[in-house]
């Protein structure tokens, strides 16, 4: 297949891959890296494409391996809660004035940044943008493309799991 060749099907492709984005990360701007990364992948290898093939199950297939190969590369990353996490601290461990008190200060951001690292992507994000950035939830749904009900029921479930999360560090 030659470059003009693969030009007249890549705008089709890629309507396929963003939909397959979309669909498995929930959001536009991930579905747009995976359309990205997908035509890339099969750019490099569209000398050995046949042009009389239909090739909609190679990009399908190609765009999944582009979202698994997406979520692994952030889970490598684990992002920082962005050093928020000290205003939502208890009052008794943000000022830790002893070791004993750092200490426990140390290990409540690594356990509250733990059961964050726990929520899925979507909900990760949406936590994130309420919780520590303060975005409005009509910002955040308009954002993740979700209805504000939607919004609104992820970051109670996102609470919840990281409250219970942090429940059973306490005990243990």
């Amino acid at each position: 297949m030659k470059h003009q060749e693969f030009a007249n099907i890549a705008i089709e492709l890629r309507d396929v891959m963003l939909s397959i984005g979309r669909e498995f990360f929930g959001n536009e701007e991930d579905a747009k890296d995976v359309a990205q990364e997908g035509l890339l992948t099969l750019c490099k290898y569209m000398e050995q494409l046949d042009v009389d093939k239909n090739h909609r199950p190679l990009a399908i297939r190609v765009a999944k391996h582009c979202c698994i190969d997406m979520v692994r590369k952030r889970k490598k990353q684990i992002p920082m809660v962005r050093n928020y996490i000290g205003d939502y601290a208890p009052p008794n461990l943000r000022m830790g004035t002893s070791p004993q008190e750092e200490l426990e200060n140390k290990e409540w951001r690594l356990a509250m940044y733990e059961a964050v690292r726990h929520l899925n992507e979507t909900e990760r994000k949406v936590f994130e943008m309420r919780q520590l950035q303060g975005i409005s939830l009509d910002e955040i749904s308009s954002s993740v493309h979700i209805a504000k009900s939607s919004a609104k029921s992820m970051i109670s479930a996102a609470r919840k799991k990281i409250f219970e999360e942090l429940k059973q560090k306490m005990k243990s």
